[in-house]
């Protein structure tokens, strides 16, 4: 009796058109073709025959690989777009930055006083030396008692 295996996955089959070859293949491997084989004969008489052969895969070369690299199960071409999107077009690093409301507060500052947020320094200032102050004259109040 006959005996057919059956992919548990059926996403990963692809319909064959000629050849066993899906239809992008097909395309891709025409447009090398109609590419590649110009080449070589244009170019065979001035370059040379290896010469045109090499410059003839070289063209061709790029078809092939977009008609057969897949990867996950995208095509070439989606990769490289998104290759290119990650690491050309996005910056590369993206920090988590905070606003620092502080520095907006003594920016707010300068434009009111005009002294470069040199005001809430003079404040903090005088606000210790005031405190510094009457704590030392509260101590020198108390009368010492011994014991």
């Amino acid at each position: 009796m006959a005996f057919v295996s059956v992919p548990k996955d059926l996403n990963k089959v692809k319909t064959k058109l000629a050849m066993n070859l899906t239809k992008r293949q097909l395309i891709c491997f025409s447009a090398a073709g109609a590419i590649g084989i110009p080449v070589y004969f244009f170019s065979k008489g001035i370059i040379g025959n290896s010469a045109a052969v090499l410059l003839m895969i070289a063209l061709m070369f790029p078809f092939f690989f977009i008609a057969m690299y897949e990867r996950d199960g995208r095509p070439a071409e989606k990769i490289i777009c998104n290759m290119i999107r990650v690491r050309l077009l996005w910056p590369g690093k993206r920090p988590y930055k905070t606003e620092n409301f502080y520095k907006q507060l003594i920016d707010n500052s300068e434009q009111i006083t005009g002294k470069g947020g040199k005001a809430f320094n003079e404040k903090s200032k005088k606000s210790k030396t005031t405190a510094k102050a009457s704590a030392n004259q509260k101590a020198a109040a108390k009368p010492k008692t011994k014991k």
